[in-house]
């Protein structure tokens, strides 16, 4: 039976990366937004510029579950090279689009389907004789088609172009004659189907925002005024928007002059180069990258662990190792970051879920930074950072100070008051540091990556390197309270199992969480914001006899983090691990744990 649903469905287009399909895809999506009908939006594509293959999956969701569901309801099938497995992934039941200009075998579709042809390519070959018009109003003409099929209104998209296409009114036409074209094709040959979008309330005041976006606005918010990058997928997008936020809000409204510096380095190494020296002038400095740049700033981010200067990385982590899939999600950086550096270090992670954390923590980092004294990453992914998501609007109390931490005035030190740039006063592991030049004989003008007393002398006495080496695990402690508190989820009812998560699984657990709940399978959950981890994370593992760790790599690097930090004995921790470059679905954790909860019941006695 074909299926029938309404607000409550996925469908997912394959096209071939530069044919201008991205535009006509997301503006699809926007316009079911635009019907008061939320939807999650996934962008999958390939690394090189052109010619690959490229998927847009669109889940329209009235209840309001923005992680991916797993499989296709509809498919809109534009690349001949992915036919086979597009087709294969419609549900029983589902339905294929596809340009029926050319006749295809019955063998290439499927028993179970609703195929819908339309002829997009003799259409476009009849309206437009320039071949490039041709490809991008094809796009055009399917997003017609596609919304007379499912009831999208033509006035949403038509204001859609007014808005995109503001002041270029040729443009605004040519494309309401391409919607139309599609539509009127629908309406004039073929029978409706069973997906239906109706229009709702359920998007409310939510903005459509990309992760990478909402970090660069928070790096505004949180003070920052220096970025030095070196461009990387998936994270270029960042130091992009806070370019532009910076030409918006950090001019001198006076003098017209820039209050910013933005500094495209010649390499990764540079860049952080770059930071770590203005943390240390008092700036408030970060650079964004992903995976293969953490790599290479290892030397300075020791540096910066040790010499105790404030820096923000932004990693927008992608498929690994190496070169791995650079336009692929992984969470696959927390081992790399939390320990970055030769001999022991450790740093602090923030883990934002959507781009409103992203905005909340991009802002959080730099006060974060200041008042350990340390470098702080920001974990996002390409999955959370590349793809609009829906979420609430941005909130910011402008009563809000920035937290400076332990920084000494000129007051201070001419009043005699006892500086020593690494002696530790307050039992908290955190020292005082000046910023250079506060004083023409007294404070902090040089740092060192070697070490040194609390007086920041050269020495290398044992005594006094292990001093400054538990002194730096005290800071590190300190960091527990100062980080975001983990989340708690509590079951329906009560339940000795629990599932510990992070990042951009988060709605696709939650979901999942749901389902398993429906089926009978209750489970308490803990969303895991930062790093170091807080007690309460070790409690909930401890409160429970098996506990789910979701995460997005092979290796299980989140739970080798909490056996590490927390001696957690590993039998208590069941991995579902998820890598295949895609975003995690509710489906798959469904059926991950389900399979888990089955092999570790007991086995029922064979019957006489």
């Amino acid at each position: 039976m074909p299926l029938e649903s309404v607000n409550d469905f996925v469908v997912k287009f394959a096209n071939v990366n530069g044919s201008g399909s991205a535009s006509a895809n997301g503006m699809f999506a926007k316009a079911i937004l635009r019907m008061g009908v939320p939807v999650a939006a996934r962008n999958i594509f390939p690394s090189n510029i052109q010619g690959l293959p490229t998927w847009y999956e669109v889940r329209v969701t009235e209840a309001g579950h923005l992680g991916r569901r797993g499989g296709v309801d509809l498919m809109v099938a534009m690349n001949p090279q992915t036919w086979d497995q597009d087709v294969a992934s419609i549900e029983p039941g589902g339905y294929l689009f596809y340009d029926s200009t050319k006749p295809l075998p019955a063998s290439k579709f499927r028993d179970d389907i609703t195929v819908v042809g339309v002829p997009l390519t003799a259409m476009c070959n009849t309206a437009y004789q320039v071949p490039r018009e041709r490809q991008l109003f094809k796009n055009i003409i399917y997003v017609g088609a596609l919304a007379a099929l499912l009831g999208i209104e033509t006035e949403v998209f038509e204001q859609l172009f007014a808005e995109q296409f503001a002041g270029k009114e040729r443009l605004i036409k040519a494309n309401a004659a391409a919607l139309h074209m599609g539509r009127d094709y629908v309406a004039q040959n073929l029978a409706p189907i069973g997906l239906k979008v109706r229009r709702a309330d359920q998007v409310g005041e939510r903005i459509y925002v990309e992760g990478n976006a909402a970090a660069a606005l928070g790096a505004i918010y949180g003070g920052a005024t220096v970025c030095a990058w070196y461009p990387i997928t998936p994270s270029t997008s960042l130091a992009e928007a806070f370019t532009g936020y910076c030409q918006e809000l950090r001019i001198d409204p006076d003098t017209g002059k820039a209050r910013y510096a933005i500094v495209q380095a010649e390499d990764e190494i540079a860049s952080i180069g770059v930071v770590v020296g203005a943390g240390w002038n008092g700036a408030r400095a970060f650079t964004t990258t992903s995976g293969p740049g953490v790599s290479l700033m290892t030397e300075f981010i020791g540096l910066s662990y040790f010499a105790e200067i404030p820096a923000v990385i932004f990693d927008v982590q992608r498929g690994g190792p190496s070169t791995g899939m650079p336009t692929r999600t992984q969470q696959a950086d927390l081992l790399a970051a939390a320990y970055a550096g030769h001999g022991d270090t450790k740093h602090v992670l923030l883990l934002p879920a959507d781009p409103g954390e992203c905005f909340e923590m991009g802002a959080l980092a730099f006060d974060l930074s200041d008042r350990l004294q340390t470098l702080i990453f920001v974990m996002l992914d390409l999955d959370i950072g590349m793809n609009e998501w829906l979420v609430e609007p941005f909130a910011w109390d402008d009563a809000r100070k920035l937290d400076r931490g332990k920084v000494m005035t000129y007051e201070d030190l001419e009043s005699g008051r006892d500086f020593g740039r690494y002696l530790e006063v307050d039992g908290d592991g955190i020292p005082y540091r000046t910023y250079p030049g506060t004083h023409p004989t007294r404070g902090g003008y040089f740092t060192r990556g070697t070490s040194r007393n609390p007086y920041a002398r050269y020495s290398e006495e044992g005594p006094v390197y292990v001093g400054n080496m538990e002194r730096l695990l005290r800071k590190f402690d300190t960091a527990k309270g100062l980080v975001p508190a983990p989340v708690l989820r509590r079951a329906a009812r009560s339940t000795t199992d629990g599932l510990i998560y992070f990042g951009s699984s988060t709605p696709a657990v939650h979901e999942a969480l749901e389902t398993l709940e429906e089926r009978g399978l209750a489970m308490d959950a803990l969303r895991v914001r930062g790093f170091p981890f807080s007690d309460e994370v070790f409690d909930f593992i401890a409160a429970h006899d098996r506990v789910f760790v979701v995460e997005q790599n092979r290796d299980g690097q989140l739970r080798s983090l909490l056996i590490n930090e927390g001696d957690v004995d590993p039998n208590r921790l069941t991995a579902v691990l998820h890598y295949d470059g895609t975003p995690i679905t509710a489906r798959f954790i469904v059926d991950a744990v389900q399979r888990r909860m089955s092999d570790r019941r007991p086995m029922p006695e064979a019957a006489e």
